[in-house]
């Protein structure tokens, strides 16, 4: 484990870190008089500014929701990371060289002043791709995107790029910026052959994938022609930035949006979370490569925060008091078997946990290309509660019109329930489940108490789930 960083360090950080450049990237400040500034919270919404920062003091507080700090909670809360990250974040952006209790190192296996390295190479590398976007050999790129509703300035707001044709265009660029050799194979750019190091992206449109910070980590690629042998979606493999499990595309353009609203939507692919964002819907974010799991769970949760005792309540409005996690799943069986996956982490939210499936079968890029921005907006408000959608899910696989579909259907459904730790909506859900099957209630929650006292060996959401790598 790392060390606890040595508090003179911490302290250096508060001081060199100038509290009104950090807050200014989320925050447009201005003067508010003698050795202040202010604008509007970016933790609430408010249509007079109220949030106040004084420089001099390296302090920020908001008379609105009463939250405050110095420079390092600010990054905390802004970013949803926990004090030690926030402090090696500022301390990056700084160019102060950390130092750790009993010898330790920030992160477990990386040198001091590596990471930075690692992230500089990123950041050319994506500035690359980008420009390359525009290039005559990036016309199969920009066909991709313009067939799929996405414009130069869409392209632009996601950073997507194109990787050209050939073996070593981007190695040629980023040896020409003197990164070696040892930090060229570290970065997960490249891939390695009995002729040396070469593009691991070649011929392929790209997506940045960003930190919470914005730092980028990692790269997805789509493939364009048909003589590219490789996968339909390749990644970065799994590096010293880049742990698949531990990012989700599009979180540094939502983050701010998914603090103030306390909801954050999951889609499936790099273009479903581009067509969110351009409808209207700014909190979609999506895994790369795999499954949503816990530790994708604990980046969202530091986002929406503790909701409290009033988490995971929906009103008769169709609102949900302490917010909202809302998957959006293809219609098909591995969407289902991704809902029963996102059973198994509903446990680790206080918020409400959704789905939100459109009946056709279009995911939302295709959906906004069909029916424009209102019918995916549309596709989020008419989410259902992911208990239901998964037990009913569950009972369509029977026929409930005999009494042998419905026996067996109670079987399937009685783990599902039996895996609701919230007692109270165990017992609504088991009512509830009755009602579908059309028998007497007390039957089905003795059932269910049985499941319940039996343990947890066949709950649903134990085994992995179908995940693309992104979407096309």
């Amino acid at each position: 484990m790392a060390g606890r960083i040595k508090r003179e360090d911490v302290q250096a950080v508060r001081e060199r870190a100038r509290i009104e450049d950090v807050v200014g990237e989320h925050v447009t400040l201005k003067s508010a008089g003698v050795g202040s500034m202010k604008g509007l919270c970016p933790f609430h919404d408010e249509r007079s500014p109220s949030f106040h920062v004084r420089p001099q003091v390296g302090l920020w507080h908001c008379f609105g929701c009463s939250e405050g700090g110095d420079v390092i909670s600010f990054v905390q809360k802004i970013d949803g990371l926990p004090f030690a990250e926030a402090v090696e974040y500022l301390a990056g952006r700084v160019g102060i060289q950390l130092r750790y209790e009993d010898g330790g190192a920030p992160r477990p296996g990386e040198e001091p002043g590596r990471r930075q390295r690692l992230l500089e190479a990123h950041r050319v590398a994506a500035t690359y791709f980008s420009e390359q976007l525009a290039t005559p050999g990036a016309a199969a790129a920009r066909t991709f995107l313009a067939e799929r509703g996405f414009d130069r300035a869409a392209a632009e707001q996601f950073g997507v790029g194109y990787a050209p044709q050939g073996w070593d265009a981007l190695l040629r660029h980023l040896r020409g910026r003197g990164f070696t050799e040892a930090e060229l194979k570290a970065t997960g750019l490249m891939s390695e052959g009995n002729r040396g190091l070469y593009d691991r992206f070649r011929g392929r449109l790209v997506w940045p994938i960003r930190e919470v910070t914005g730092d980028t980590v990692g790269f997805g690629a789509r493939k364009l022609y048909e003589d590219d042998q490789g996968p339909k979606y390749l990644n970065t493999p799994e590096t010293a930035l880049y742990k698949k499990s531990q990012v989700l595309y599009g979180i540094d353009l939502a983050k701010r949006e998914i603090a103030k609203t306390k909801r954050v939507v999951v889609v499936e692919g790099y273009t479903d979370v581009m067509a969110m964002h351009l409808s209207g819907e700014g909190t979609a974010v999506a895994t790369c490569g795999t499954a949503f799991g816990s530790d994708h769970a604990r980046v969202v949760r530091r986002l929406v925060g503790d909701t409290g005792a009033g988490g995971g309540v929906q009103l008769a409005s169709g609102a949900s008091v302490g917010g909202e996690i809302i998957f959006t799943f293809d219609g098909d069986a591995a969407g289902q078997k991704a809902a029963m996956r996102a059973f198994g982490e509903d446990q680790t939210f206080s918020a409400q946990t959704f789905v939100a499936v459109e009946p056709s079968g279009m995911d939302p890029c295709e959906l906004r290309q069909a029916q424009g921005p209102d019918a995916v907006r549309g596709l989020v408000e008419a989410r259902q509660p992911l208990f239901e959608f998964v037990i009913r899910t569950t009972l369509r696989s029977f026929d409930l019109e005999r009494a042998e579909g419905r026996v067996n259907a109670l079987r399937a459904a009685v783990p599902v329930v039996a895996g609701i730790r919230d007692r109270g909506l165990r017992l609504e859900y088991a009512r509830l489940l009755a009602g579908w099957l059309g028998m007497d209630e007390d039957t089905v929650r003795h059932a269910v108490g049985s499941a319940v006292r039996s343990g947890p060996a066949a709950r649903p959401g134990s085994g992995g789930a179908p995940r693309r790598e992104g979407d096309g």
